[in-house]
């Protein structure tokens, strides 16, 4: 028998994995290998929240193949030199791999499947992370989606080509002779320092617990997604983001789960269920916009936003960092990123605006730290977050948006429990003044053991002025000319 060397990437799972399955369809024993290249992410190397999950989700995929009569072999250094050793020891014939839209793994795995095939080698790539190919969703005008409206619309129209999810192998076909493993603990993942106690508390990596936690969510909680799903003080959303990341669950299992429970639901739980499909639609339109202009991690969609004067305050992102902005929605946010590794979807809009419209820092210093805090911090959804928000990327408003985190508390934290959880100090604070203890009668605050700027700071700037600078700092891109 053959033996095919399987590379798992950002697709930690058995089950539909497109390249796993070609591999044991071809007759292949499987050997199944996870590279960790650092010079090649160099970039946007993967935060510490990343590495404390991949570190996790690694061990589970190893646990998991153990079960299945099979192994995960570790290597650390550059992908190609990796592959070739690899496949002198244990006398591989061919390589399989899913696809990934990065613009540093685009230009990697064409170096790498070159090559290979130079060797003599037998190499595949497959679709496994996307619902799509990206260069097969156009515009009537045959060019990318911009707008997330008409990309969804048109690949609403086409999910009967999705094909089903495979199940996962019983059994792996094993090698004659293994290849030598570093342990997944050489990688150096986990931290050296016991700071992680809020994201073990939250989170269970791997492939079994992102499918025990797609059909709760699809059970119990879909039904409320639509209505729920902005409400920062309730558990409304899925919470699948950092699975999908690291593709512990696959986007094709999670719409054929989702459209399956609609079949089956009434009315009102569907409606639910189809807005919550209609979020993987937008991580789909995230890795298109990714690949189709590959410069936007660093650099705006919108050309003119190279002239939006960005200010610089270390003092300001230093406390928007920690949570000590005196904005109680903005720091119950940032808090409960710090400590958890995720924040809702509806406050990160709000840290974003707050950061790049009222504080008037560059986007990307946000995108950074998002990308080092997030345990869901993925390159392409979150340089569509960012971008947006700045309002420098696909899908921008027709009008320069500048949310008011004030009002968005009092609209979407209704219990306060939100507030009141990350930022205790304002707890006994009556509801109407939680949002804007800053206005506060100083009885009130008296009463409710708050001293401003020793318990908690006033607003580090003003909303109404700050929001006027940011729309006259908008003019001067209003009038840009675009770089051609």
């Amino acid at each position: 028998m053959s033996t095919a060397i399987v590379w798992f990437r950002r697709d930690l799972r058995l089950t539909d994995h497109p390249a796993l399955a070609a591999a044991i369809a071809a007759g292949h024993s499987v050997v199944p290998v996870y590279i960790e290249a650092p010079a090649e992410d160099a970039a946007w190397a993967p935060g510490g929240a990343s590495r404390w999950w991949l570190d996790r989700s690694l061990t589970a995929l190893a646990a998991d193949l153990a079960r299945r009569g099979s192994r995960l072999i570790v290597r650390r250094e550059p992908s190609l030199a990796a592959l070739r050793t690899l496949a002198r020891e244990c006398g591989a014939t061919a390589v399989y791999w899913n696809r990934s839209y990065e613009p540093a793994a685009i230009a990697r795995d064409t170096a790498v499947k070159s090559a290979l095939r130079e060797d003599g080698l037998h190499v595949e790539s497959h679709i496994g992370n996307v619902l799509f190919e990206p260069w097969t969703v156009k515009s009537g005008a045959g060019t990318p989606f911009r707008v997330f409206t008409p990309f969804w619309r048109q690949c609403l129209t086409r999910l009967t080509e999705v094909p089903p999810p495979t199940p996962a192998p019983k059994r792996l076909p094993a090698p004659k002779q293994w290849p030598q493993s570093v342990p997944i603990s050489a990688l150096q993942h986990a931290p050296a320092i016991a700071w992680d106690g809020g994201l073990a508390s939250m989170w269970v990596p791997g492939e079994a617990a992102a499918l025990d936690r797609l059909e709760a969510f699809l059970d119990a909680d879909a039904s409320g997604y639509k209505t729920q799903r902005d409400r920062p003080d309730l558990a409304g959303t899925s919470r699948l983001a950092p699975a999908l990341h690291f593709g512990e669950v696959s986007p094709r299992q999670v719409l054929t789960a989702a459209q399956s429970a609609v079949m089956s639901a009434c009315a009102g739980d569907a409606i639910g269920i189809e807005s919550f499909v209609r979020e993987i639609g937008w991580r789909e339109f995230a890795h298109h916009i990714l690949y189709a202009f590959p410069q936007t991690p660093e650099s705006p969609l919108d050309e003119r936003f190279r002239a939006l004067p960005w200010q610089s305050d270390d003092t300001m992102l230093a406390a928007w960092r920690r949570g000590r902005t005196g904005i109680p929605l903005v720091d119950a946010g940032m808090r409960e990123l710090w400590h958890t590794g995720w924040m809702h979807n509806r406050v990160r809009m709000v840290v974003a605006s707050f950061l790049t419209k009222n504080l008037g820092q560059h986007w990307l210093h946000g995108a950074r730290w998002f990308y080092d805090t997030l345990v869901d911090a993925d390159l392409a959804a979150n340089t569509l977050g960012w971008q947006w928000a700045a309002g420098c990327g696909a899908d921008a408003a027709p009008y320069y948006r500048i949310f008011n985190p004030i009002l968005q508390s009092e609209r979407f934290d209704l219990t306060r429990a939100y507030i009141r959880r990350w930022v205790p100090e304002l707890a006994q604070l009556p509801d109407i003044w939680i949002h804007k203890p800053f206005e506060a009668p100083a009885t009130v605050l008296s009463a409710a053991g708050v001293v401003l700027d020793r318990d908690y700071p006033h607003p580090i700037v003003d909303l109404r002025a700050s929001r006027a600078r940011a729309l006259t700092a908008y003019d001067a891109v209003k009038t840009a000319t675009p770089r051609q």
